[in-house]
């Protein structure tokens, strides 16, 4: 994370992330969409995925305005792993050769219950996309970029894979499983040519908090952090793309996760008695857990 790969000059590196050619995951809003936008601003070709076509396609209608013919729409739902294999099978159509760069970015917020309230439909419902759906890229494309010995993955996380903050598990356990993966690939790709970066950013101006499945109180808080304190998604991407070209694995763009960083892993039970306290004062819905099926499941951190 503070390694020293940042005093290496960038010209000495790789520049993966320029003239790429590039699948990004939940490219309709956000930090997908950001991403997207800032790798045609690099001279690469884009392959905006999302569950949602017509917001993929407003994607490519921004990135056709300053360069025409880079950009493309591809709808599909990570959750499901034939749609992955068809996004991967469109894009060595329409490069007509490997991807280089693969960015496992769709997601969905949820929160705001205690762990026996959640429900198993809500477990299943975001582990499948934030957790199968980045296991389904990965798998999916990482042969590709392995045979090809050069190139990139990188998977969105959070900081909540490491906060471990109430009232939170599903998210919590979903993107703590993206940074293992991550950690793993890494080790795994070392010397391949391929290079694994995982994304773990706190408050990010999306719509994750409206389009995903959070209690109104939690929703409500999540909404007012984000105006107040988040970043916007434009400089999380750049300074992601940044990163993977210098060789990083972890990127936390914000100072407040590196301070949670910190405090966990130097003041562990201190740390989760805090965490007990803040539990205590936070929004709660206790109501029995529920099916919920009638939330708008769309995505696209």
């Amino acid at each position: 994370m503070f390694g020293l790969e940042k005093l290496l000059p960038l010209g000495n590196r790789p520049r993966r992330t320029h003239g790429a050619r590039a699948v990004v995951t939940g490219a309709g809003s956000g930090i997908g969409r950001a991403f997207a936008l800032e790798l045609a601003d690099r001279g690469g070709q884009v392959i905006c995925a999302d569950i949602d076509e017509a917001r993929a396609d407003q994607t490519v209608a921004l990135i056709e305005r300053k360069h025409p013919g880079t950009a493309h729409a591809f709808r599909c739902d990570v959750a499901q792993r034939e749609d992955v294999e068809n996004l991967a099978r469109f894009a060595e159509s329409l490069f007509e050769r490997p991807v280089s760069l693969v960015i496992n970015n769709a997601g969905v917020g949820i929160g705001g219950k205690r762990v026996g309230q959640v429900g198993f439909t809500d477990w299943e419902w975001a582990l499948g996309i934030n957790l199968w759906g980045v296991v389904h890229g990965c798998e999916v494309f990482t042969p590709q970029l392995r045979a090809a010995r050069r190139g990139g993955i990188i998977n969105v996380a959070s900081a909540a894979g490491f906060a471990a903050a109430p009232s939170m598990a599903v998210y919590n356990v979903s993107k703590a499983g993206v940074m293992s993966l991550s950690e793993t690939m890494a080790a795994e790709l070392s010397g391949t040519g391929v290079a694994v970066t995982v994304l773990c950013p706190t408050f990010v101006k999306t719509n994750v908090a409206k389009d995903g499945r959070i209690t109104q109180q939690s929703a409500g808080l999540a909404d007012t952090l984000m105006r107040w304190t988040g970043f916007s998604p434009e400089y999380v991407a750049r300074s992601t793309l940044d990163a993977h070209d210098r060789g990083q694995l972890y990127v936390l763009p914000q100072l407040d996760a590196h301070v949670v960083w910190r405090l966990k892993r130097y003041f562990p039970a201190q740390y989760t008695y805090v965490l007990g306290l803040l539990d205590r004062v936070l929004p709660q819905d206790n109501s029995p857990s529920t099916d919920r099926t009638s939330v708008t499941d769309k995505t696209g951190v």
